[in-house]
């Protein structure tokens, strides 16, 4: 049987994109990293045959990082995909563009942390 999580198929991607983050993920880090957000973040965590930038095994919140790459029409169908795949696996899914990022961060940590609220409520 097939692991779900962290599959060691995956493993070298995962290692290579964590050695290789970008500008985004190095500023949304840092607001997730440790357990500032009352849980653990983990990055560049596998859940099948998909890498999820951010994840929160315990509130199952997946978070992804949007790049220009991602609003291309092939992108948005496999994006789509991948969170239908997630949410059928019982995560919720955050998606926030690199512009969001670089332009009001708080705004996407508050959006973060009130998802969380309602994961906390919910669970």
């Amino acid at each position: 049987m097939s692991t779900l999580y962290n599959r060691t198929t995956t493993k070298d991607h995962r290692q290579k994109l964590r050695n290789d983050t970008t500008p985004q993920e190095r500023i949304l880090w840092k607001y997730l990293k440790g357990d500032q957000r009352g849980c653990k973040f983990r990055r560049q965590f596998g859940i099948g045959d998909y890498i999820i930038d951010f994840f929160c095994a315990e509130k199952k919140l997946a978070i992804e990082i949007d790049g220009s790459q991602h609003f291309e029409e092939s992108a948005t169908h496999y994006d789509a995909e991948r969170s239908r795949f997630l949410e059928s696996r019982g995560c919720t899914v955050l998606r926030f563009s690199n512009d969001q990022i670089n332009t009001n961060v708080e705004g996407v940590v508050m959006r973060i942390d009130e998802v969380l609220s309602v994961l906390e409520l919910s669970g």
